[in-house]
C-alpha cells in the first residue's frame, strides 16, 4: 500500500492550496497596483486634454488678434505713405522757381 500517513494527502493538499493563494493575493496586489496608475494616467490625460482644448481656444484667440493687428499696421502704413506723399506733393508745389 502507500506509505504515506493518514494526514499527510490533507497537508500536501492544504499547503498547495496556502501556495496558490500567496500567489493569488501577491498577483492581486500587484493587478490592484495597476488599477490605481490606471486611474492616475486616466486623470492625468483628463488634465491633459482640458489644459490641449483651453490652450487652444487661447491661441485661436490670440491668431484672430494677430490678424486684427496685422490689419491695423496694414491701414496704418497705407496712411502713412499717403501722409506722406501729400507732405512731399504740398512741399513741391510750394518751391519756388521750379518751372
Amino acid at each position: 500500500m502507500d506509505d504515506d500517513k493518514p494526514g499527510e494527502p490533507y497537508a500536501q493538499a492544504e499547503a498547495r492550496v496556502n501556495a496558490a493563494l500567496t500567489k493569488l493575493e501577491a498577483s492581486l496586489r500587484s493587478l490592484n497596483g495597476r488599477v490605481r496608475s490606471l486611474h492616475r494616467i486616466e486623470e492625468e490625460v483628463g488634465k491633459l486634454e482640458s489644459d490641449r482644448t483651453r490652450l487652444a481656444g487661447e491661441l485661436r484667440q490670440q491668431q484672430a488678434r494677430a490678424d486684427q493687428l496685422d490689419k491695423a499696421a496694414g491701414d496704418v502704413s497705407r496712411r502713412l505713405v499717403e501722409a506722406m506723399d501729400r507732405v512731399r506733393h504740398v512741399m513741391d508745389a510750394a518751391e519756388p522757381g521750379d518751372g
